[in-house]
């Protein structure tokens, strides 16, 4: 008796359809949103150059220029009269008063196959878009002469990064 009990028990189970009790499902809109801004764009000011200025090597030393474009010596290098050294220029265009970083690398600069290695440093190391989405920043720099280095005109480049944060 209880095999047939027990039979027909699974037998209804089996075969009972299954219903879905009123208040197991429920369903709700959810919100969703974007802000899409401005991209961050630097450019380099047209004409303008970190310019370490015309000295002499000595034995050697560092020429510095700091971002207002001001320029010192050290060690045994000397300025020659009427030179001029300037800091570099960048402008930064982007989302309205929004702020970023900013980073520069060193580089070189070459005459031929003599290089001087230079490092850079911006004027600062953040900076906020305006208002209007601008912003600019200048950069200077140290360029360590060995004092063997020949007599003539030396160019070379350097990157600078902006990023927003």
């Amino acid at each position: 008796m209880k095999k047939i009990l027990f039979s027909a028990l699974v037998a209804l189970t089996v075969t009972a359809p299954a219903y879905a009790a009123t208040g197991n499902t429920s369903t709700a809109a959810g919100a969703a949103a974007a802000n899409v801004i401005t991209p961050i764009v630097l450019t380099h000011v047209s004409g303008a150059t970190l310019n370490f200025g015309s000295f002499t090597t000595g034995t050697g030393g560092s020429v510095s220029v700091d971002a207002s474009g001001a320029g010192v010596t050290g060690g045994d290098v000397s300025f020659v009269p009427g030179t001029s050294e300037a800091a570099d220029q960048f402008t930064v265009l982007g989302d309205k008063s929004r702020s970023f970083s900013i980073s520069t690398t060193g580089g070189t600069v070459a005459n031929g196959a003599t290089t001087i290695a230079f490092s850079t440093v911006p004027s600062a190391a953040a900076g906020t878009t305006s208002a209007t989405g601008t912003a600019g920043f200048s950069v200077g720099g140290t360029l360590t002469v060995i004092g063997t280095e020949a007599a003539g005109a030396y160019t070379g480049t350097y990157n600078a990064t902006v990023t927003y944060n």
